[in-house]
């Protein structure tokens, strides 16, 4: 688990990325402006930053300089601008990497793993197991035995997550924001990839054994036993 310090003025913004990052399992805190992220680096350590370029008081640019000054942080930079120029600019004062708004949060996340596992700061993908169900997060493949399942990406995020939190209860709300990092959405997207994945990965889809159902909260992962 990383630690990982996500800056944004945007409220909603921030609520999406930290949704997403604690879904792939970090420890992730918040600051709304430049002064609050640097006071946030100061007061305890965190492996990554996630920063966006325009920001109230002090901007991204100048946290970025300074988190350089001080240290080897690594950096995820976020901005609205498109322009070559403002990305060489992050780029320049010593950003690891950067993404344009608006922009996927699974993408960012991919990213963000990325640039931590080429730092060093966190710990390799890993390979979870249940039964006769295997899943690689660093080959993005899932297999029932030694059959490839052919899982669209939502489908593969859900079944990691619940694979990865067994015996956990999840409403459809928790699912929408904990795998997919949405704030706002439709639980009908969760019921049909549900019934989805279970087509793939239950002997009878209609009585599952791993992706059950708790009647009025949402679904569990139940590990083979």
């Amino acid at each position: 688990m990383a630690r990982i310090l996500v800056v944004d003025d945007d409220p909603t913004v921030r609520e999406v990325v930290v949704s997403y990052l604690r879904a792939h399992e970090h420890d992730v805190v918040e600051a709304a402006d430049g002064e609050a992220a640097l006071r946030a680096v100061r007061d305890r350590p965190v492996d990554l930053v996630v920063l966006d370029l325009m920001l109230p008081g002090i901007d991204g640019i100048e946290v970025c300089r300074r988190l350089r000054e001080t240290g080897d942080v690594p950096v995820v930079m976020l901005t609205a601008l498109g322009e070559e120029t403002d990305r060489v600019m992050g780029l320049e004062v010593g950003a690891d990497d950067y993404v344009t708004k608006p922009f996927s949060p699974r993408e960012l996340a991919l990213r963000v793993d990325s640039v931590l596992r080429r730092s060093g700061a966190s710990p390799a993908p890993q390979r979870l197991a249940d039964g006769d169900l295997l899943v690689d997060e660093a080959a993005h493949t899932a297999f029932r035995g030694d059959r490839p399942l052919a899982l669209t990406a939502r489908e593969f995020d859900l079944l990691r997550f619940l694979m990865a939190h067994p015996g956990t209860a999840y409403s459809r709300d928790d699912l929408l924001k904990d795998v997919w990092g949405w704030s706002i959405g439709d639980q009908s997207t969760v019921t049909v990839h549900v019934r989805r994945l279970r087509e793939k990965i239950e002997d009878d889809p209609t009585r599952p054994a791993r992706l059950q159902t708790v009647w009025g909260v949402g679904y569990r992962w139940e590990a083979t036993p």
